[in-house]
């Protein structure tokens, strides 16, 4: 009765052995679903000096591929000299007519926007600002190239280690980049809650 019991048990663990092996590979295919209501955000910190055409395409793939929202920051640098909330007009013009080259080309993708502005001592700064006020799921950067504009190995390193979620880092060539032109009258880049500051308030004298 006892040798019989023990194979019963055996039996059993053998078999609850395979349904939690099975049940774990149907978890793994099945597709990761959000909340409802909620939108995958893939931030795409840029400088005005080097606003990377193939990464900024690299990140609008991306945010078709997983029907996300592109969240392009500016990062503005702001002089010690200066509060860090003092109007920033040369920088916030930069900002709109990037922005708005990055929303013609996000509607190439079918690809939503929602632009933002973000203040710093230095980029590094910036990107702290970004990455503290800001919801997402992925960042897409471009590393600077060898004309060394944009984010050197330093500030790629420290976002690495300091950012959450899943980095995508891109090192593009030199001709490269997109030219602002100037804004649209009128126009105003918006910018989010919690800290981050609009555009528009960054271009008043």
């Amino acid at each position: 009765m006892i040798v019989g019991l023990i194979v019963v048990i055996g039996v059993l663990a053998v078999s609850l052995l395979g349904l939690a092996v099975r049940h774990r590979a149907l978890i793994r295919r099945r597709p990761i679903r959000l909340p409802e209501g909620v939108t995958r955000r893939i931030l795409f910190p840029f400088v005005a000096s080097a606003l990377s055409q193939r990464a900024l395409d690299a990140a609008l793939r991306l945010a078709r591929a997983e029907d996300a929202v592109l969240v392009p920051v500016f990062l503005a640098r702001v002089p010690l000299h200066l509060p860090l909330d003092a109007p920033l007009p040369r920088q916030a013009g930069l900002a709109i007519a990037l922005q708005e080259a990055i929303e013609h080309r996000a509607a190439a993708f079918g690809v939503a926007v929602d632009s933002r502005l973000e203040r710093g001592r230095d980029y590094r700064h910036a990107l702290r600002q970004t990455i503290t006020h800001e919801r997402f799921d992925r960042i897409v950067i471009a590393a600077a190239s060898s004309d060394g504009h944009g984010f050197g190995p330093d500030d790629v390193a420290w976002l690495l280690k300091n950012a959450a979620g899943e980095i995508v880092v891109l090192r593009p060539g030199t001709v490269d980049v997109i030219t602002p032109t100037p804004p649209r009258r009128g126009r105003r880049p918006r910018n989010g809650t919690r800290g981050a500051e609009r555009v528009h308030s960054a271009a008043r004298s």
